[in-house]
């Protein structure tokens, strides 16, 4: 595999929106359209209702936008919830993901921080997640809550998920 090595994140925009709507739109629509659920205004109008730039890293690949993620506290402040993590197609399957994914976890374990995400049923994501400790906490037919605790303390290493 390919590793992506000319990559960056820097803080979210206002003006982001829209690239962040229209490329959750894309990757979102195969899972979606499996799962029965895709509707063409509604997959970008949920992007936009709930952007929060102030919550949102864009990732970037040779200096142009390649994907975003967004990780903002749980309205009782005792954990983080991470949503709106995509990428773009041609950024994907160079392990790029799990780099942004374990800076994001490094800076939640520093925080003593629990993490939680949804991901659709299904989706290849759900793989990755599971890589780096989420475990299934709840799920329906379309929707896994998952969840990784805090690191336990400072400097601990986490075990390796699935040994």
């Amino acid at each position: 595999m390919h590793r992506e090595t000319d990559w960056s994140v820097r803080p979210g925009r206002a003006e982001d929106v829209e690239a962040v709507a229209e490329l959750r739109a894309v990757v979102m629509r195969d899972d979606l359209m499996r799962l029965g659920r895709y509707d063409e205004h509604r997959v970008r109008q949920r992007l936009r209702d709930g952007f929060s730039p102030a919550h949102t890293s864009v990732v970037e690949v040779g200096g142009g936008f390649a994907g975003s993620v967004t990780m903002r506290p749980y309205e009782n402040g005792e954990g983080l919830y991470l949503e709106h993590f995509y990428l773009a197609p041609a950024a994907q399957g160079r392990g790029l993901g799990t780099a942004v994914l374990r800076g994001l976890l490094a800076q939640a374990d520093t925080e003593g921080l629990p993490v939680r995400l949804i991901v659709l049923q299904g989706s290849a994501a759900r793989r990755l997640y599971e890589r780096e400790g989420f475990t299934v906490e709840s799920e329906d037919p379309v929707d896994v809550l998952m969840v990784r605790g805090a690191a336990a303390a400072p400097g601990s290493r986490r075990p390796a998920a699935g040994r």
